[in-house]
């Protein structure tokens, strides 16, 4: 009977893990746990560090908009989109840290709006 149990919990770990993965949220790690435990538990760090990042699209959209129509040169949207994820995303993982977490895999894609 133990021998059922101890494998169910395994594979209800296993079924945990790879959920997160699926779910495509990047996994965070606490940075100092023992030290200095992080302020908030790794989902809602991540709904709040999307949400900085999110604003910080709409943001630089609108300031690459804003150069230029100052310097009278065309928009162009790849380079707009490009500026503009770049930093969302410097302030995702800005705010990550400050949260007390880093990413495991930095390829992870998070989706501005």
């Amino acid at each position: 009977m133990p021998g059922t149990m101890v494998r169910a919990f395994a594979l209800c770990g296993a079924v945990a893990a790879l959920a997160g993965c699926v779910a495509d949220a990047p996994m965070l790690v606490p940075v100092a746990a023992p030290l200095d435990p992080p302020l908030n538990p790794p989902a809602v760090a991540h709904h709040i560090c999307v949400t900085d990042g999110n604003f910080m699209y709409r943001e630089a959209k609108r300031q690459y908009e804003l150069r230029a129509r100052i310097g009278r040169y065309a928009i162009d949207p790849a380079q707009q989109e490009a500026n503009a994820g770049a930093a969302a995303r410097r302030q995702y993982v800005t705010c990550l840290s400050s949260q007390g977490y880093r990413m495991i895999d930095d390829r992870q894609i998070v989706v501005w709006r």
